[in-house]
């Protein structure tokens, strides 16, 4: 057994915990966004897909 693969496992779990609090400050970021912005940005709809795609 590979003696780092302790380290591979948490630094994974970290990698996955660092992407969703990114995802997290992104969309909070762009909730603040005045209405108009957010439009021309595609927000909420582009959001929306792209999360249905991921748990399909």
């Amino acid at each position: 057994m590979n003696p780092f693969a302790p380290f591979e496992v948490a630094r994974s779990y970290l990698g996955k915990i660092r992407t969703l609090r990114d995802d997290i400050r992104t969309e909070r970021q762009i909730r603040a966004l005045p209405p108009s912005i957010r439009k021309d940005i595609g927000w909420p709809d582009a959001f929306v897909r792209r999360n249905s795609a991921a748990r399909r």
